[in-house]
């Protein structure tokens, strides 16, 4: 091999080597790099390590610093709940769900001074026997084993009741316990000494309070008794005295004197009733009864002092409104006798009118009543309309100064219709009249069809005449419902004048200016016509008396009660031609008198009693006690019995429980009034449950005794035959 070939392969030796040691070089080169790349990978990761480890430590210290705050805050907390435990005056007290005491409040473990044994760790058990042990507590009548007893079994219900315990200084502790999730039970124990002291004193006062009221309710009804009692005199007496011969002077005295006994009446009841009322002892006592015939037996009560002033009473009540209902016609009589005393009382000329309409909703038997008194007197200014439905308040100005009274009228119809749940109202123009309505709900007892009523077919058209608008709009308004055609006068010339045979009917008023209502009848018959005639007169008894009767068909009086109304029309269509007398029945006298006993101690009010039924065809007699009461019952055998209550001896309650063991026998029930000066509330419930049947409050009056022996005539006894003015008084 020559040198050259030799240097050649050295040559390529040498490069192959460099080759390699390059390729070794990049290697080495990489793999640093990537150790440098891993090393810095770990370094990072060191470091990042680290921040977290330091995060951690820090979060550590934070949470640690923040339990420390937590636990100086419960500490805090603790402390001032305890502490607050402490200074309220009540016992607190934790037991565990093993009836052991946690721990206590200073006021709660004061019971027990002295006992060191009652501290937390004690059981429940023991502290009961520790207080009847030591006498802490007062147990009355218990044995103290089974007073203990009864406490351990309360306590171990899962809600223990309250309960009161009186310790021996008197003091009593209220003990409420309650128990907790887990069977712990916080205990409380309330001194209520002071509240039971205070109930006690309340407890007496309101006995004290109950004695007065009973006392003042002794009080009223005693004098109500005592004033009536007299009164019973003074205005039967007067009532009596009017009846007989007397100048007019001295007729003057006598209604003088009935008039102020009346309204001294009108006050003790204002008084009494709103006495009740304050007491809240008045309660309504619902029956079934005639609204409308309420209205008009009010009405013919105040016709006499209407017709004094000349002024008109009307009523136009809805004529296909029910009229029978189910209320108290006690307080609603009371309710319409206000309102429509103080329209007449305060009307001096024009007229006093009620209006009933109402709404019987769907197939409700519930009907919404509104009644209106509206009237034509003085009025009330409009700065005083809201005052006079307060107590004791009248409308004082130089107008009404003459009008006297409680002032209690109308505060008392107010209460009575808020207790009906109804509401009353008034509007008025000063100087031209008032209009007061109450409105309330009652149940009626009939349907529209029961009152509506079947005219004569050959009845379509009516001549109404009268000088007063109003009556003949209410007239013509109540034909026109009835499908009867009208024609409206004012007077009996101009009915004269348009009167012909289209006219089935003459509707007329009596007292009218110029040509009054008979006058009318005997001008229509002069000119031969037969048209029926009806009349309407304030005072029907003294129309009676008049001639020319005879050319009427009927005389009613007015205002006129819807049936009375349909009745004369239907009758009309019997017997156009018929005369009202041929109408009238004959009654045929039975063989005997009717047998009347009347107990009464008091000699005036026997008296006054014989003197009212003298003119009467009875067999009466009387009984000055109880017992005389019983003995006649059974030797007289009377159809009726009027009985006094208070009387000496056997009073009239006891009378008649003896009487009614007496018909037990035979049998037979006899009608029994109860004659009273008692008026309180209560007063009628206590005597009708003695088996009295009736109830009347004295003084007694005339009519309602003349009405009472109408009424319970038995058959075969004589009819009493009243007379005219008698019968006068029993239509009002």
């Amino acid at each position: 091999m020559s040198l050259a070939q030799k240097l050649a392969e050295e040559r390529r030796a040498r490069l192959a080597a460099e080759r390699l040691l390059e390729l070794k070089q990049a290697e080495l080169f990489a793999a640093n790099q990537k150790l440098g790349r891993h090393a810095r990978a770990l370094s990072e990761e060191i470091v990042s390590t680290r921040a977290q480890v330091e995060t951690i430590r820090n979060e550590n210290q934070q949470v640690k610093s923040d339990l420390n705050v937590a636990h100086q805050k419960v500490e805090i907390a603790e402390r001032r709940l305890w502490h607050s435990i402490e200074t309220i005056q009540d016992g607190f007290a934790f037991f565990d769900v093993d009836s052991r005491m946690i721990a206590a409040n200073r006021a709660y473990l004061s019971v027990f001074d002295g006992l060191e044994e009652v501290a937390p760790g004690v059981h429940y058990t023991r502290i009961l026997q520790l207080m009847t042990e030591e006498g802490i507590i007062n147990i009355g009548e218990y044995d103290p084993a089974n007073w203990r007893a009864m406490m351990q079994k309360r306590w171990e219900t899962p809600s223990p009741p309250a309960v009161v315990i009186r310790l021996w200084n008197n003091t009593y502790i209220k003990l409420i316990d309650q128990r907790g999730h887990g069977g712990d039970v916080v205990s409380l124990a309330l001194d209520i000494t002071e509240t039971v002291r205070y109930e006690k004193e309340l407890k007496e006062a309101r006995a004290k309070a109950e004695a007065a009221s009973r006392a003042k309710s002794a009080f009223l009804a005693n004098m109500s008794h005592e004033i009536r009692t007299p009164m019973n005199g003074v205005v039967g007496m007067a009532e009596l005295l009017a009846d007989t011969p007397l100048s007019r002077e001295q007729q003057l005295f006598v209604n003088t004197i009935k008039n102020s006994g009346e309204a001294l009446l009108v006050i003790i009841n204002d008084v009494l009733d709103y006495s009740k009322i304050e007491a809240k002892k008045l309660v309504l006592h619902p029956e079934p009864f005639d609204l409308e015939r309420c209205i008009h037996e009010i009405v013919m009560l105040l016709q006499p002092l209407a017709r004094d002033k000349k002024i008109d009473l009307l009523v136009d009540y809805d004529l296909f409104l029910p009229t029978m209902f189910v209320g108290d016609p006690g307080r609603i009589r009371q309710v319409l006798t206000n309102l429509l005393g103080n329209a007449v009382k305060f009307t001096q000329e024009g007229h006093v009118l009620v209006r009933v309409v109402g709404v019987q909703p769907g197939d409700s038997p519930d009907t919404h009543i509104h009644v209106t008194i509206e009237d034509t007197g003085i009025g009330i200014p409009a700065d005083k309309v809201d005052h006079i439905f307060g107590e004791f308040n009248q409308v004082e100005d130089e107008r009404n100064r003459k009008f006297e009274g409680t002032g209690l009228g109308l505060a008392i119809t107010q209460r009575l219709i808020n207790l009906m749940d109804g509401n009353i109202w008034v509007d008025s123009e000063y100087g031209v009249g008032s209009s007061f309505g109450f409105r309330i709900t009652l149940p009626a007892t009939e349907t529209i069809s029961d009152v509506a009523p079947i005219l004569p077919e050959r009845l379509k058209k009516a001549l109404i005449v009268d000088d007063l608008s109003v009556n003949r709009e209410i007239l013509a308004k109540q034909m026109e419902i009835l499908g009867i055609e009208t024609q409206c006068c004012a007077s009996g010339a101009e009915a004269l004048s348009v009167l012909d045979d289209t006219f089935d009917v003459v509707l007329t008023d009596h007292n009218m200016p110029g040509m009054d209502g008979i006058e009318l009848a005997c001008a229509i018959r002069e000119t031969g016509s037969d048209v029926p005639i009806l009349l309407f007169s304030s005072n029907s008894t003294y129309a009676e008396m008049e001639a020319g009767k005879q050319y009427l068909q009927a005389i009613l009086q007015k205002p006129t009660p819807r049936r009375e109304l349909f009745a004369r029309l239907q009758a009309l269509g019997a017997d156009i031609d018929a005369p009202e007398a041929e109408l009238t029945p004959t009654v045929l006298p039975d063989d005997r008198l009717m047998r009347v006993l009347a107990a009464e101690d008091n000699r005036t009010n026997r008296l006054v009693f014989s003197k009212m039924v003298k003119d009467a065809q009875i067999d009466l007699r009387f009984a000055e006690n109880g017992e005389e009461a019983v003995t006649l019952y059974r030797d007289f055998a009377p159809d009726l019995v009027f009985m006094d209550i208070s009387m000496p001896g056997m009073d009239g309650k006891e009378a008649t429980r003896a009487i009614r063991q007496l018909e037990k026998t035979t049998g037979h029930h006899v009608p029994i009034f109860a004659m009273t000066a008692h008026a309180m509330d209560g007063d009628s419930e206590g005597i009708l449950q003695a088996g009295l049947d009736f109830y009347l409050t004295k003084p007694l009056r005339k009519a309602e005794i003349l009405q009472a022996l109408t009424d319970h005539r038995p058959d075969g006894a004589l009819a009493p035959h009243l007379p005219p003015e008698d019968q006068a008084a029993l239509a009002t």
